[in-house]
């Protein structure tokens, strides 16, 4: 039995998710072709879990998977090296941002002139309700 000790990794998950929805679009083979990978089955590695992505893959992923590839090494690095040190890169490092919350923050910068805004118990709950919660 073949094991799978990165199956329920949520890169594992991201990854088969985006395949599938890409499937439309491209072949899995053509997804590793991109990546750079010899044959698919190293997709299908990564996707089951029997395999890590790594992290010097992560930018030619991204672009094959069409995602954020802030979003993905962030889910690569908590894959790699675990919950504990992926925290710590990001408390030495900051926070990964995706460029779809750049682009919400530059709103909020653009919304209230630059004035820096604190985020009140009244402002936190409007975002919230943007999103339905």
């Amino acid at each position: 039995m073949t094991q799978k000790p990165h199956a329920d990794t949520p890169l594992a998950q991201y990854i088969e998710r985006r395949v599938l929805e890409l499937k439309p679009k491209k072949s899995q083979g053509e997804i590793a072709s991109e990546v750079g990978f010899p044959n698919p089955n190293m997709v299908t590695m990564i996707k089951n879990g029997t395999s890590k992505l790594a992290l010097d893959r992560v930018p030619s992923m991204a672009r094959a998977l069409d995602c954020d590839p802030a979003y993905l090494m962030r889910l690569a690095l908590e894959q790699a090296v675990g919950d504990t040190a992926a925290q710590a890169i990001v408390d030495i490092y900051g926070t990964p941002i995706t460029e779809n919350e750049l682009g919400w923050l530059e709103e909020i910068r653009d919304a209230s002139r630059n004035k820096n805004p604190r985020l009140t118990t009244r402002s936190r709950a409007a975002l919230r309700a943007v999103f339905g919660g």
